[in-house]
């Protein structure tokens, strides 16, 4: 490269320096493709602690930056990114599959009978949707409702990292099997891994049935509300052991 600072006139030397700042953006903006973290110097929740309010502009740039994803085809094909909702502060946030039809009219998660079906269950723990966090590990819907392609999952991953490294919860629920098998990195089925604490970058993660399973299983609601009451528990709700809570949409 030629020296930028060797003799040359005024408008050589603003030309060079130009061309000198667009390739250290371009490299920037190169790197933050492809490692997403937050500053972990800066003020956060912390688990077991009192809240510590976030920087917001972390929240805003994590918005942004989902909001105008295209990363992959399925922003060709949503209505609405289906970012999260609920509480940045939560100490329990549900983690879901991606978003359905409901969801993409509305841009906002688990809002379809699965919706309502997980509300019941957050609304027996004793708490309200607006108490806990809830996301998806995809933000965009797939066409038909179909699996999350692999391809999908892995471009869109980072996103979810950001959200949980922001928010620092004491406990993750993972609904389902790629909600458990994406954050786990496993190919354990879900009924096998349920049941019993995982941990997730030192987070204690429990998963479980995803909502639209039970919908379709309802003999399953009892080994939710199992795994629901060792969360319960974690976070020091009260909890019923011998009682099965009706957790019907």
């Amino acid at each position: 490269m030629t020296d930028i600072l060797s003799p040359s006139s005024p408008e050589e030397i603003r030309r060079r320096l130009l061309s000198v700042v667009k390739s250290v953006k371009g490299q920037v903006q190169n790197a933050e493709s492809l490692y997403v973290s937050v500053d972990v110097s800066k003020p956060r929740p912390r688990r077991g602690g009192p809240a510590v309010a976030e920087p917001p502009d972390l929240w805003r740039d994590l918005n942004r930056d989902v909001a105008g994803c295209e990363r992959c085809m399925l922003s060709k094909t949503r209505k609405n990114v289906v970012f999260g909702d609920g509480n940045r502060f939560a100490r329990l946030v549900f983690v879901g599959e991606a978003p359905g039809a409901d969801e993409d009219e509305q841009g906002l998660p688990f809002v379809g009978r699965a919706g309502q079906l997980l509300t019941n269950i957050i609304r027996a723990m004793g708490l309200e949707r607006k108490d806990v966090y809830i996301c998806n590990i995809l933000k965009c819907r797939p066409p038909g409702n179909r699996n999350p392609l692999p391809e999908e999952i892995r471009l869109c991953e980072p996103y979810l990292k950001r959200q949980l490294s922001l928010i620092s919860p004491e406990v993750i629920c993972a609904m389902g099997s790629f909600a458990a098998k994406t954050l786990l990195k496993t190919e354990t089925p879900i009924s096998a891994l349920r049941g019993r604490f995982h941990i997730y970058e030192g987070i204690k993660l429990m998963p479980t049935y995803h909502p639209a399973y039970l919908l379709r299983n309802p003999p399953a609601k009892k080994q939710v509300w199992e795994d629901v009451q060792l969360i319960m528990k974690e976070i020091g709700l009260g909890a019923e052991s011998s009682q099965v809570k009706e957790v019907s949409p």
